[in-house]
């Protein structure tokens, strides 16, 4: 393409494989950054506040995560919509959808902020926090909650990059987040220099601080760079919402969003069975949680790439790339996670006692529980690839279906009607059947399943816009 800005990426043309595992590169980064800078900010809270502090920035961090959840999904959407028009060329339909977004985003985000406010409180009592843990928890949660107008825009920002083909600024501005973020903590919850000590409050605002110079500075580059995202001129009144484009993104938003919701509901009732088995059991199953959430960012990161790709090449109707960009998004999975899986049982043990006494019998149990559920991450992360290439044409409803019949139902009967039977290895068993239902109905329906079929937008690039939903 030409005029194409530095490090956007014309996913159309090319070999397919290579430009996958380039183009998902940076988002495998940027996961692994987020995740890094999440135990970093643990690590300065319960060193300097103690257990109570971090016990009250865990409890705040499930109601952020529930909410990010949710805005995943719509920005998802968003991005497939930017994905599908940028591979045909119209750039202005893909900026009335980021004028549409970025304006809707905002407000969002100041509602959420107010709303959070005001009711952080009775958030924090439904959620049982300890008495010990609620000042705290209070303090972190309200101005946390304040970080919401810019993280909402930031998302939306790096996800829609990657939609027009850019992966690369979304990581630097990253980069450039966590490291703020890192360095701000200590300065905030301590008070060094002219700062005045402020906290788990200074945590939150190290957070707030960071996230409003990385959102200014991501802007700036966007205009500085001329990338096909930015609004100009005339173009800046399409940050006024249009319920034209609201529809189609609300339409895929939410059950996106509810996927997420569910995965981690899901995973809670699952820990509650987990807890029945004692305290070293929970504690095995926690630490072997930790390592398995690196070993599925090579999916989460490949899946976010075929979902960008596939968009473009619908987009421009290319079927026939559709289908090479699937399998190699598998393929590229298989061989990232089955090296991470394969290392992390090589040197469980090494690994586990970074977290635990080597004398501890939860090491014993952490290595049987990754020998029986390590492998099914495999398949897990297929299921994923397929999904984010099946939504990348609006078709959510089914991998939604999907999941809630393998994580629930599945998962559920397993777990809870075998547990009095087999003890816990039909916890262990519970999580390795949904993930083989999960691969095996998601290839069914990517192979059989009318989602091909499926028209999220379709637009012309002169006239209005019309959803396939209106």
């Amino acid at each position: 393409m030409s005029g194409t800005p530095a490090h956007q990426r014309d996913l159309t043309v090319g070999p397919v494989a290579a430009t996958l595992f380039i183009f998902a590169l940076p988002s495998l980064g940027v996961n692994i950054l987020q995740s890094l800078n999440n135990s970093v900010n643990s690590v300065w809270i319960g060193r300097f506040l103690g257990e109570e502090a971090l016990a009250a920035s865990a409890n705040a961090g499930l109601l952020m995560f529930l909410m990010f959840s949710t805005l995943f999904g719509f920005a998802m959407a968003t991005t497939i919509l930017i994905g599908q028009n940028m591979g045909r060329r119209d750039i202005e339909a893909v900026r009335r959808i980021m004028g549409t977004a970025i304006s809707t985003f905002f407000i969002a985000g100041i509602m959420f902020a107010i709303a959070g406010w005001i009711f952080a409180p009775q958030m924090l009592q439904l959620m049982g926090t300890p008495d010990a843990a609620y000042p705290f928890a209070l303090s972190y949660l309200r101005v946390i909650f304040l970080t919401m107008p810019t993280s909402f825009v930031m998302v939306l920002l790096s996800s829609s990059l990657r939609g027009v083909g850019d992966s690369v600024t979304p990581f630097w501005n990253t980069i450039l987040n966590v490291g703020l973020d890192i360095v701000l903590n200590p300065i905030f919850i301590l008070g060094l220099g002219p700062i005045p000590a402020m906290g788990i409050a200074g945590s939150a605002l190290a957070t707030v601080v960071a996230g409003i110079i990385s959102v200014a500075l991501l802007l700036r580059k966007i205009y500085v760079l001329d990338l096909t995202i930015r609004l100009r001129g005339h173009e800046l009144n399409w940050l006024r919402p249009d319920a034209r484009f609201l529809k189609p993104i609300a339409r895929m938003g939410l059950p996106m969003g509810l996927t997420m919701i569910i995965m981690s509901g899901s995973a809670v009732v699952m820990i509650g069975l987990v807890n029945r088995e004692g305290v070293d059991t929970t504690a095995a199953f926690g630490v072997m949680n930790q390592f398995w959430s690196y070993v599925q960012m090579p999916a989460v990161a490949v899946g976010s790439a075929v979902s960008a790709m596939v968009a473009q090449n619908i987009g421009a109707n290319k079927w026939d790339r559709v289908n090479r960009i699937v399998w190699s998004g598998i393929g590229i999975n298989l061989l990232m996670s089955g090296l991470l899986i394969g290392l992390m049982t090589i040197f469980a043990r090494p690994l586990l006692e970074l977290f635990l006494p080597g004398e501890s019998p939860a090491v014993a149990i952490a290595i049987h529980i990754n020998y029986i559920i390590g492998w099914s991450f495999i398949l897990m992360g297929a299921s994923v690839v397929v999904t984010f290439a099946v939504r990348a044409n609006g078709a959510v409803m089914a991998p939604l279906l999907i999941l809630i019949f393998s994580a629930v139902i599945v998962r559920f009967s397993i777990g809870f009607g075998l547990y009095d039977r087999v003890g816990a290895d039909a916890i262990w068993g519970a999580f390795i059947a949904t993930s083989i239902v999960s691969c095996m109905l998601s290839i069914a329906y990517y192979l059989y399943g009318g989602w091909r079929s499926a028209k999220p937008m379709t637009m012309g690039r002169t006239a209005s816009p019309l959803s396939a939903a209106e």
